[in-house]
């Protein structure tokens, strides 16, 4: 792997999701399972991995068959996280 600025970026940003997470469930603890627009069960965790997952999967896709910038796959990713956390 190329251990570019990118990179640094990409695994500070996963960084800073996982240590958010942890201080949001240390000051406000629970975060009640709830059935959102996936229509499963979800807590806040498996909220953030179904996201980071998707993220993964748009990025790919986008590598695959876009020839546009790979911000907006980013911003695509950022859009489905919102809506998967969205109380809908």
């Amino acid at each position: 792997m190329a251990w570019t600025w990118q990179t640094a970026v990409f695994f500070a940003a996963v960084a800073a999701l996982l240590a958010g997470m942890t201080a949001w469930e240390w000051l406000r603890p629970g975060g009640a399972p709830r059935r959102g627009l996936l229509g499963i069960v979800t807590t806040r965790g498996d909220r953030l991995f179904i996201s980071l997952l998707a993220a993964a999967y748009i990025h790919l896709l986008w590598l695959a068959f876009a020839s546009g910038a790979l911000w907006i796959a980013s911003g695509l990713a950022l859009l489905f996280a919102a809506l998967v956390f969205w109380k809908g």
